[in-house]
């Protein structure tokens, strides 16, 4: 792989020891990305207009294995190269239902990242917010350097201005902000702490921080669209021209009481429309579900106003779907797909082996095609959710053992393994037409 030269050592670790584990690495996503090569000038431009002040909806469509949350850290690592912060949130029934959006932006700031700062960016997100404006207010002239209670003045009269729209229907916003700064000047940390937690959404915070700031309660319903606006004012004036905000397996909604359901997918309306009318300049929200969830009576089709927004023809053939639709389809891998992931993964592995020209010859082009067909097999046949247990294999059991032992020969001394026990609950459905462990002799 022509790349694999630049990537640094942590980064290739921290994609290896991810493979290692089946999980999603957090990073390194683009050296895997197979097959999304059609959407990223399409989405690349859409960044750029969300960092202009613009505003962006995509929904990713896709059985288990299409890859829709590889697809949405992949996009994410896109946008905190273009500057913006970048949020990813489970939508569950019980941690996070969608509905409650109070409990989505206490997620959301939970789980906020930057290129330079990973979850919880909060605090320094706005920290770099009060210096910015301290330098605007210092550039300006009229302030001497010296000058502490003017600067503190003229910072939190900036600040009034800056935050003058969200302070109109959220006002405890900013008294928030300007009570945390105010608290941090003092030296008093337990107050500041307590006003990040409180901005953050966070519940249970003391009593005495929040009357030092003149708030009172705890974050609800209607305010959270409130503080995810001022969000998005101090990021921007930070330094980060936006946010891109990912819902993951917003599917299971389906799962849900009928008339908690009604009420996440109404939110879910309501988010947009506020989105169409200009509510949140400089935010991209990604929701990510299966086709079901989209087109079946138990998902969007429940709330035709919803449905009505994300329709999208998928009658033709997917080659030619396009990346500008509200949904976009990902259609999973073929077999070809999976042999190119392997041969990616292996040349990002054999880039910082001890023996390279082992680990290219030993485990060749052909050796990673049958072990590709051979755990597809093992699944069923399904190759859409083989991705996972594939490259678990690839690395920890074929690459791993080719460096460390000289004499290890995967073609004569490995067979294929497939325990239930390691399979996820989707991997265990495919798998089902054998009983038991699966052990499967390679070509």
């Amino acid at each position: 792989m022509s790349e694999t030269g630049a990537v640094s050592a942590a980064r290739r670790r921290e994609v290896m020891d991810a493979l290692r584990r089946g999980t999603v690495p957090q990073a390194g996503l683009d050296l895997l990305a197979v097959g999304l090569d059609r959407f990223t000038a399409t989405l690349d431009d859409e960044l750029a207009t969300v960092a202009k002040g613009g505003a962006a909806f995509h929904a990713i469509r896709g059985d288990y294995g299409a890859g829709k949350t590889f697809f949405a850290r992949w996009l994410g690592e896109r946008a905190k190269r273009a500057g913006l912060a970048v949020t990813e949130i489970q939508i569950s029934e019980t941690e996070t239902p969608l509905h409650r959006l109070e409990t989505v932006y206490r997620r959301l700031t939970e789980r906020l990242a930057t290129a330079t700062h990973a979850a919880s960016a909060l605090r320094p997100v706005i920290d770099v917010w009060f210096y910015t404006l301290e330098e605007e207010v210092l550039d300006a002239g009229e302030i001497a350097d010296d000058d502490a209670e003017g600067l503190a003045r003229a910072v939190d009269e900036l600040m009034e201005e800056r935050l003058a729209v969200v302070a109109r229907t959220t006002p405890a916003f900013a008294a928030a902000l300007r009570g945390y700064r105010h608290a941090r000047s003092a030296g008093d940390t337990a107050t500041a702490e307590a006003l990040i937690a409180w901005i953050g959404g966070q519940k249970s915070v003391a009593a005495s921080a929040r009357r030092a700031a003149g708030v009172r309660g705890d974050l609800d319903h209607f305010a959270a669209l409130g503080f995810l606006q001022g969000l998005l004012t101090v990021l921007r004036d930070g330094g980060h021209p936006g946010l891109l905000v990912v819902l993951d397996e917003i599917e299971t909604l389906q799962r849900v009481r009928g008339d908690v359901r009604e009420r996440g997918l109404n939110a879910l309306r309501q988010l947009l429309d506020e989105i169409d009318g200009g509510r949140f300049p400089g935010l991209f929200l990604v929701i990510t579900g299966t086709p079901a969830f989209f087109d079946g009576q138990q998902g969007v089709q429940r709330l035709p106003p919803l449905a009505q927004r994300l329709a999208t023809d998928f009658t033709t053939d997917p080659r030619f779907d396009s990346p500008r639709a509200v949904q976009l389809r990902l259609t999973g891998f073929d077999l070809s797909r999976l042999g190119e992931l392997g041969r990616r993964v292996r040349d990002l592995y054999a880039s910082a082996s001890r023996r390279p020209d082992r680990i290219t010859s030993t485990v060749d082009d052909a050796y990673i095609g049958q072990l590709a067909t051979a755990v597809t097999g093992g699944l069923g046949g399904q190759v859409g959710v083989a991705p996972r247990v594939f490259l678990r294999k690839l690395v920890a059991d074929v690459l791993d053992r080719v460096e460390e032992f000289g004499d290890f020969d995967p073609r004569r001394d490995y067979a294929l393994t497939i325990s239930e026990n390691e399979l996820n609950e989707p991997e265990r459905s495919a798998a089902a037409a054998g009983a038991g462990d699966v052990e499967l002799e390679l070509p």
